[in-house]
Formats: structure tokens, C-alpha cells, sequence
């Protein structure tokens, strides 16, 4: 039996059942469907072979264990590398010439930290300041050069290098005879922690203001009674006005253990420079020695 296909409207053909393409079958992906184009213009459809793979064209498969004794011995050969320039470093700054306690590549490292801070620097940068309900609990941190014993009564605070003066001696009283200033500001260690704390006493511009260094002048040294602790500033940074001689700490006097009776708050700059129980202060154009300097950190210090 057999059916009658009509093309283009114009004539029949017979054609064997066998060779009749069933209406109702699915056309895969392989087949492309007439279009109504197609068939008015009489085009062949064209059909679409899927040629499988054979053994001869499959993608050659990599030899997986010999790549990873290649990885390895490169990843050995380039860890033992890495291994002996680590310890050839070593080895050399443990041996280089020493600055201040530090072998001279490291400090020559610090040196150009602290004149990207020195240019950096601006009297007019104030450290972030903040409401009294931010204060936190003031930690005690430091001890070189205190006293659990001191007399406050017998402090004195001795000010050396004022232009055409010789040295003076000054009480606490000659202190907190100078104007009052408050400021609340984060205390920050280097070490990574920090509290936030109310500071009161008197900017140490305006002592130098009454008690002036001779025009030029380019650092103030600090040291506690007998020299146990010291550190020096750039004169920039002492003129800061948030640079504060405190004697109040959170609207207290200060214990012995923050320095009493008269410690430095200096905000723009790390903890190590915030020195407890003033004793000296001297003007110079010779950089100051600096305690935690001379043991291997930053002299200048600044944040």
C-alpha cells in the first residue's frame, strides 16, 4: 500500500510506503525541519551526519602521574630555592652593622617610614576626637621610670635650652597656672590596642611660648626623674595643639601607675612617645635619643 505526497501543487507521486517519512516522528538534533520556504521552492532538505568518535580521534589522554613528578620536582626544587635566600637573608642582616640596636637595612626601612609620616604631617591634622560617653577604661601598660612611692610635692619639672635663659625649675602649680585644655582622643599602642580618654593639663606650646627655644630650634627631649625613660619629638609635633602636659586623666588626678603627677597625651603620635612622669625638658638641634628607638622601633612614631 501507498500514499500520495504532493509537492509544489502541480502533480502527484507515488511513491513506496517504504520510502514514506512518518508525519508524526520527532525531529533530533541532527535534523533540520523544512520551512515553509523550503517546500514552496522545492529545496532538498538537507540532512546532517553525526560522525562518532573513533579510537583513532579521540584527544590523546595525558599521562597524569608523569605531570605530577614534573610539579613536584619543581615545586621541591623552587622550596628548597626559597629555603636557603630565606636563610642567606637571614643570616646576612643578622650580621650587618647595627643603628641603634637594629642592623642598618631595617633602620634604613624605618628611616624612610618616618619621612613619609614627617611629610605627611600637618599642625593642622587633629587626631579624631570624641563624646565623653565613648571613654573606656584607661589601660595600664609601662612602669620604666615610675615610682608607687612618689611625692607630688616634691616634683619639680626642670626646662632646659630656652633661648637666652639658663634652666628653670618649675612645680606643678607653675603648670596648671598655664591655660586649661580638655581633649578626648584614642590613646593608641603599637602593639595594636587602644582606649579612648579624656586628657586635661596644658598645651606644651603654650609653655613654650612662656619659656621659648631659641628660633630654629628642631627637637624637644623628654626624660622621667633619673633618666630610666626618654624619648625625643620633632618640634612640629611638640607645637602640635593637641600635644597636652596632662595631669588629669577622665577628670582625676593621675595615679602613679599613668605617670603622676605630669605625663605627656600626644594623640598623632604612637604610645611609646606618650611618656609618664615628666621630669626634663630640654630643647635641641641634636636629634634626642629615644628609649623604644634605640631597641629597634620607628624614632619618629607618628600615626
Amino acid at each position: 500500500m501507498t500514499e500520495m505526497e504532493v509537492g509544489n501543487g502541480e502533480e502527484e507521486v507515488e511513491k513506496p510506503e517504504s520510502e514514506s517519512v512518518s508525519e508524526t516522528a520527532s525531529p533530533t538534533p541532527d535534523t533540520q525541519l523544512p520551512t515553509p520556504d523550503m517546500r514552496e521552492q522545492g529545496v532538498e532538505q538537507p540532512v546532517s551526519e553525526t560522525v562518532s568518535p573513533t579510537p583513532d580521534t579521540q584527544p590523546p589522554t595525558p599521562d597524569i602521574d608523569k605531570e605530577l613528578r614534573r610539579l613536584s620536582r619543581r615545586g621541591f626544587f623552587v622550596a628548597g630555592v626559597s629555603a636557603i635566600a630565606a636563610y642567606g637573608g637571614w643570616k646576612w642582616l643578622n650580621h650587618a652593622a647595627r643603628i641603634g640596636d637594629v642592623p642598618w637595612p631595617l633602620r634604613k626601612v624605618l628611616e624612610t617610614n618616618e619621612k613619609i609620616s614627617e611629610a605627611y604631617f600637618s599642625p593642622n591634622r587633629l587626631s579624631p576626637t570624641f563624646p565623653p560617653s565613648a571613654i573606656t577604661t584607661a589601660r595600664i601598660n609601662g612602669g620604666i621610670g615610675l615610682n608607687a612611692n612618689h611625692d607630688t610635692s616634691a616634683w619639680q619639672l626642670r626646662v632646659e635650652g630656652i633661648d637666652g635663659q639658663h634652666p628653670i625649675t618649675l612645680t606643678l602649680a607653675d603648670i596648671q597656672s598655664l591655660p586649661m585644655r580638655d581633649m578626648i582622643t584614642e590613646f593608641r599602642c603599637i602593639e595594636g590596642w587602644s582606649y579612648v580618654a579624656r586628657w586635661s593639663g596644658a598645651r606644651l606650646s603654650d609653655l613654650m611660648a612662656k619659656f621659648p627655644p631659641p628660633n630654629g630650634t628642631r627637637y624637644v627631649a623628654m626624660e622621667t626623674p633619673g633618666r630610666e625613660y626618654y624619648v625625643g619629638l620633632d618640634m612640629q609635633s611638640a607645637a602640635h595643639p593637641q600635644t597636652l602636659l596632662a595631669h588629669q586623666l577622665n577628670g582625676q588626678p593621675l595615679t602613679w601607675q599613668h605617670g603622676a603627677p605630669l605625663r605627656l597625651a600626644i594623640p598623632v603620635k604612637y604610645g611609646i612617645k606618650n611618656i609618664k612622669r615628666v621630669g626634663t625638658i630640654r630643647y635641641t638641634n641634636v636629634r634626642p635619643a629615644d628609649f623604644w628607638a634605640e631597641r629597634g622601633y620607628d624614632w619618629y612614631a607618628g600615626h
